[in-house]
């Protein structure tokens, strides 16, 4: 039987705080919230392995890396106040977690279809994260970030991919590489393919 507690105390000791993420609120978080009860039955024992864990029954959501995710949650620099979009949040726990830091969190997830027009009813938000990879940069949420907003994702599908930290400027979203990373693609965030010759 596996230990919970003990596999998110090594989780968070081996893969979160050896990342850099240091925000006590996260680290606080991710100790206390069992990502065992976000997975499949079946999943359990992999819950706290360092790897994107297939939920659902399609196979194509995934919950992101725990140290990803933390590094793009602790990107964000969320104040207590902040309004926050969670964009693909699977079963909830990155949701959860941003509970824990922001001060309102609303989720997006649609059967399986995460919504790439965002949640337009909701915004302006402070700050917006996509959990899994965009293949194209994030430019459909400008209008939902306030200015100022930051909006935390993975630019890319395969070895190439980086977590980005992109800020809303008036009309611009401008960004900037924060790490090297993977994750699976979110549906509807898959690049179209070009006509080449």
């Amino acid at each position: 039987m596996t230990d919970f507690a003990a596999a998110r105390r090594n989780m968070v000791d081996g893969q979160v705080r050896t990342a850099d993420v240091t925000d006590p609120r996260i680290l606080s978080a991710m100790l206390g919230i069992p990502r065992e009860n976000f997975v499949p039955s079946a999943s359990t024992a992999l819950a706290y392995l360092d790897l994107d864990l297939p939920v659902g029954e399609s196979g194509t959501r995934r919950l992101l890396k725990p140290m990803v995710l933390a590094k793009l949650i602790h990107a964000l620099e969320l104040a207590s106040s902040d309004r926050l979009l969670d964009v693909g949040c699977a079963t909830g726990y990155g949701a959860a977690l941003l509970a824990y830091v922001a001060g309102q969190v609303t989720a997006l997830e649609d059967n399986g279809v995460v919504r790439i027009k965002g949640w337009p009813k909701g915004a302006p938000y402070d700050a917006i994260i996509l959990e899994g990879a965009t293949e194209f940069p994030p430019e459909a949420f400008l209008p939902q970030l306030r200015d100022g907003g930051r909006l935390a994702c993975v630019l890319g599908g395969g070895p190439g991919a980086r977590a980005m930290l992109y800020f809303r400027s008036g009309d611009d979203l401008g960004g900037r590489p924060i790490f090297d990373a993977s994750a699976a693609v979110l549906p509807g965030f898959v690049k179209a393919p070009a006509f080449a010759f």
